[in-house]
């Protein structure tokens, strides 16, 4: 469903898949190096952490997740009992401390990555018309734009 590759290593990439895993994968051995479990349902959405040793995951389960290569497993689960939608499209601030994550609600939430994970940051004071399809961080860090079924893209800075 969807791949990101990683930013400090061309060699690999991350996959997210309909059977609910996520795969790293090493182009140099043509081969999945690990695979991470958890969620539920598809995952729609991945997107690796800025430092290229963890990577965040969403998923028709509602929930995001960020799992770190180097200890191979899940570090943080981010939900809320009110949202009980699929998530579409995931990206990572410049400095990865927020995980922005656009939903079918219509809206797109944002996910503290040093937190609990029981609540979101913030969401869009606007949201969409429609389901949010995709999602983007600008590379200076100072915007978030967000594309919808509504067939606008919006600007949030």
């Amino acid at each position: 469903m969807s791949l990101d590759i990683s930013p400090t290593n061309n060699n690999l990439f991350v996959t997210g898949s309909v059977d609910a895993t996520a795969k790293v994968w090493d182009i140099r051995s043509g081969k999945c190096v690990q695979t991470h479990v958890g969620h539920e349902s598809d995952i729609n959405s991945v997107s690796f952490f800025p430092d290229g040793n963890a990577f965040g995951t969403g998923s028709d389960d509602s929930t995001c997740r960020m799992f770190d290569m180097r200890c191979y497993g899940e570090v943080n689960k981010f939900g809320h009992a009110n949202i009980l939608s699929g998530i579409t499209s995931v990206a990572f601030s410049r400095s990865g401390r927020l995980l922005f994550a656009g939903y079918d609600d219509f809206n797109a939430y944002c996910w503290d990555t040093l937190s609990n994970g029981n609540m979101y940051a913030f969401q869009l004071q606007t949201p969409h018309d429609k389901r949010v399809s995709c999602l983007g961080v600008s590379p200076k860090g100072d915007a978030l734009c967000t594309g919808s079924w509504d067939t606008l893209l919006k600007i949030w800075a």
